[in-house]
Formats: structure tokens, C-alpha cells, sequence
């Protein structure tokens, strides 16, 4: 299924979070509410393609943006932002452009707004290296959405002093959460009888052509594990240590499909 966010006019600003170079923006609008209350909506260009699939019978939604939902709980799924990569690079002489975290956060903003959840679960890897001027930003990012609880699965580059931990704003962190025999890891735990929801790998496929062979991120749902791919786009994709015997969701920035 294929589907474009709807539009909406109000005041029309640009929020200074923003980057208006980033090349997501192409065709976005943005508008305040009167409570003062920032809202994002697009009306072109952003595809929000979605694939339902059961667990356990239950019902959780795929994207090709690179996160889930679970309807009966409402909650946005996703793994591996690492947060403060870019400002890490470029800390270490690497010259790299701001713009690729805003983008990540523009596009989880959108998500927001379609899915209207109650909570969003970080699978592991919210951040990437410690504290930096991206983590600043994505603060206030998070600012926005007082509301929405944040829980965060801790991964291995989840170090926190107690000073970021609250900086951050979190509800609720720990190793694992289990709901309704749902298990959030963020590596695959074999000792765990759960069916669990993990990040980690940063999961993809690589599809064979006469022409040229093209790597793409995909879910995968093995009999026990759904397996997230990396949110961040700032990643790389591993096609080797993926779960064997599973079903595969390859995504493009307008289709998924099921291969």
C-alpha cells in the first residue's frame, strides 16, 4: 500500500531545527498550531508506504521509512538513530554535512504525525557516541512532543551518564521491555523465550540484475525475531549476519514488498 501524507495550511513558518538546504524539504510546509505547539506535515515527495504483518497475532505495521507500528499499543518502533554520528565525524576531521540527522528527524517527525502514537520505543543505539552538539539538537527535537512517551532499549552505543539520561528526557530505559509477550532487545537474546523485536545489524538484501546488483534495507520476521533495519540512513547495511529462513521486507523510498 502506497500512501501520501495529507496536507494542511495554517501559519506557515520554517522551524528553526530545520535545515532549509536538506533536500528532504523539497515540497514540505510547515504550520503552528494557535496552542504554539509545533506541528510537521508534507504535501509531496514523502511516500509512506506501509505493510501489514502478524506476530503472534497481533498486527504491527511495516514502513519504508524505516520504523513499525503496533496499533493495539500505539506505539512508533524503531532501531539505531545513532545520534551524534555525524557531529562525532566531524569532530575527528571528517567533513560531513548537518543536514543527514535533520533528515532522520524530519522523517520521524512525519511518522509522528501519520501514526499518531502514544509512546515510541528506540530499539537499542539511540546515540552513537556520548554527548555532542546532535544530541543538543535532537533535544529539541524531542522538545516538541511533551506528550509522547520515550522509551529507549538500551544497544552498545547507548552509554549514559545520568546528566544525558535526563538531558534526554526519557520515560523509561532499560536492557529489554516485554509487553504482551513481546520482547524489545536490541541484539537477538537466545536465552529469551519471548518472541523479541531487535535492531542491531542494520539488515539488508542485495538483489541480483544483468545490469548491476543493488543493495536495499529490509525487515526480516523469522518464527521468533523481528529483525528492524537501522532508522538512521547513515548506515551501513549488513547482508551477511542476517537471520536465515526468514521473510524478508525490502523497502525503497516509495514501495515494500515482501521478497
Amino acid at each position: 500500500m502506497r500512501i501520501s501524507v495529507p496536507a494542511f495550511r495554517l501559519e506557515v513558518f520554517r522551524p528553526t531545527f530545520l535545515d532549509p538546504h536538506s533536500p528532504s524539504l523539497k515540497g514540505w510546509i510547515f504550520a503552528k498550531q494557535k496552542d504554539g505547539v509545533v506541528k510537521i506535515k508534507t504535501i509531496q515527495k514523502l511516500n509512506i508506504a506501509t505493510k501489514n504483518i502478524t506476530l503472534n497475532s497481533e498486527v504491527f505495521t511495516l514502513t519504508n521509512q524505516r520504523a513499525a507500528f503496533w496499533k493495539k499499543e500505539k506505539a512508533l518502533i524503531l532501531s539505531d538513530l545513532h545520534i551524534g554520528k555525524t557531529a562525532h565525524f566531524r569532530k575527528n576531521g571528517i567533513a560531513l554535512a548537518n543536514h543527514i540527522m535533520k533528515s532522520d528527524l524530519e522523517r520521524l517527525s512525519v511518522l509522528i504525525e501519520y501514526f499518531q502514537p502514544e509512546k515510541f520505543i528506540v530499539v537499542g543505539d539511540l546515540l552513537h557516541a556520548g554527548d555532542n552538539s546532535d544530541v543538543d539538537e535532537f533535544c529539541s527535537w524531542r522538545n516538541q512532543y511533551p506528550d509522547l512517551q520515550f522509551c529507549l532499549i538500551k544497544g552498545n552505543h547507548d552509554r549514559l551518564s545520568l546528566e544525558l539520561e535526563k538531558k534526554l528526557c526519557l520515560n523509561f530505559k532499560s536492557e529489554s521491555l516485554t509487553i504482551d509477550g513481546f520482547t524489545f532487545v536490541h541484539d537477538f537474546d537466545k536465552t529469551l523465550s519471548e518472541f523479541q523485536i531487535t535492531g542491531h545489524i542494520h539488515p539488508g538484501v542485495v538483489l541480483n540484475s544483468a545490469v548491476k546488483n543493488i543493495r536495499l534495507p529490509c525487515f526480516v520476521q523469522t518464527k521468533d525475531q523481528l529483525l528492524l533495519p537501522a532508522f538512521s540512513e547513515f548506515t551501513g547495511l549488513d547482508t551477511k549476519n542476517i537471520p536465515k529462513g526468514g521473510k524478508f521486507y525490502v523497502f525503497t523510498d516509495s514501495e515494500i514488498h515482501e521478497i
